[in-house]
């Protein structure tokens, strides 16, 4: 993709020194980020392993709900292994040693099944031209999520059989070298920010390959040592349980504007808790983010205070986040062309061309 992108995107301003703070990376902030999940995710995948091996005939009635208790706890802290932990690290901001980005982000995308140099090549562009249709392939609006329908709450709450066998379908396509298949993004996107014989391309077939054949290694392994169950806490720990990401993530821009140069317009934050914040990496401060995506997800809250003057008010905690989220939802099911519109302040700020934008995502 090399067309030239034209949008002077809108920032807050912000003291040039301040800034300079903001933007420091640091191992110790890094390792207290990536660790935790990593460690929960051991804890729940024993819990689980134990309740299995401890479920009989003649205990079932309480071991059972102990077992799916302890699943249900074990893929929500996993779901959010893909898309959100590798986003960070994709942006390469949270450590000061890029060893340790790219260290965590092989971890974390083999457990999660996910492909960090496609979606690094689609999200740098996404920050450049945010919700712009016409080149913004990895968020469409209106998003018109189907959230009010039974199997949409099933699928969130359990797992999502044609969602597994989309995403495995498409494994074992780019493996072979086949972008055809829709996977994490449409077929269609993905072959632009990633084309044929690019190194990118070269890249996301190789790691297709480990990814696959590293979890098959280690399916057959559980298998022939007479551990199956552990298939299920590894292998497919980040295909069930994704309702929290659901709530988390689903804030980020549906219901606003497309084609605006102002990342307030687009983009939506919230604050929250502590723990969500940890599973989430701190991206409930969504216009923060992309108006300095250069700025490292633990000092976002420092940059929501710097430009606080210039930001739309933000709702505190999911519960008032989705007490605003759905009557736009609503409205915008029944007209697909309305969106919703946030207050702004009355600044001046300043102007950042989408190459910039570019170039601070993509450092």
């Amino acid at each position: 993709m090399t067309e030239q992108i034209k949008i002077n995107w809108y920032r807050c301003k912000i003291d040039k020194a301040v800034m300079s703070q903001l933007m420091k990376k640091s191992d110790a902030r890094g390792f207290l980020q990536a660790i935790p999940p990593l460690l929960i995710f051991a804890v729940t995948g024993t819990l689980s392993w134990y309740a299995y091996r401890n479920l009989h005939a003649d205990n079932w009635p309480w071991a059972l709900p102990l077992l799916l208790l302890a699943l249900f706890a074990h893929g929500t802290n996993a779901s959010f292994f893909g898309g959100i932990a590798c986003h960070e690290l994709c942006h390469k901001t949270p450590f000061a040693t890029q060893f340790w980005n790219s260290f965590f982000l092989k971890i974390y995308s083999f457990l999660g099944w996910f492909d960090p140099i496609g979606y690094r090549a689609s999200h740098i562009r996404h920050h450049q031209a945010t919700t712009h249709k016409d080149y913004d392939g990895e968020v469409v609006l209106p998003t018109c999520m189907d959230w009010s329908g039974f199997k949409f709450f099933l699928n969130i709450f359990t797992f999502s059989p044609t969602g597994l066998l989309k995403q495995l379908r498409w494994w074992v396509a780019a493996a072979r070298g086949d972008f055809s298949q829709d996977g994490f993004f449409k077929s269609k996107w993905l072959n632009q920010v990633v084309p044929p014989d690019s190194e990118q391309r070269r890249e996301t077939i190789t790691w297709a390959r480990i990814v696959l054949l590293g979890h098959l290694a280690l399916a057959a392994a559980f298998i022939l040592t007479g551990h199956w169950f552990l298939i299920i806490v590894v292998n497919l720990g980040t295909f069930y349980c994704c309702w929290f990401v659901v709530v988390c993530g689903a804030a980020q821009h549906v219901g606003l504007a497309s084609d605006t140069p102002d990342f307030r317009l687009c983009c939506r934050t919230y604050t929250c808790s502590w723990f969500p914040a940890l599973l989430y990496w701190n991206m409930q401060y969504h216009v923060e983010h992309h108006m300095y995506p250069a700025v490292p997800f633990y000092n976002l809250p420092k940059l929501r205070a710097a430009l606080i003057h210039d930001l739309p008010p933000a709702p505190h905690g999911l519960w008032a986040t989705w007490q605003e989220l759905i009557p736009i939802m609503r409205k915008q099911q029944q007209d697909p062309t309305w969106f919703y519109v946030p207050s702004l302040p009355k600044n001046d700020g300043e102007r950042a061309t989408a190459d910039t934008v570019l170039s601070e995502a993509s450092q």
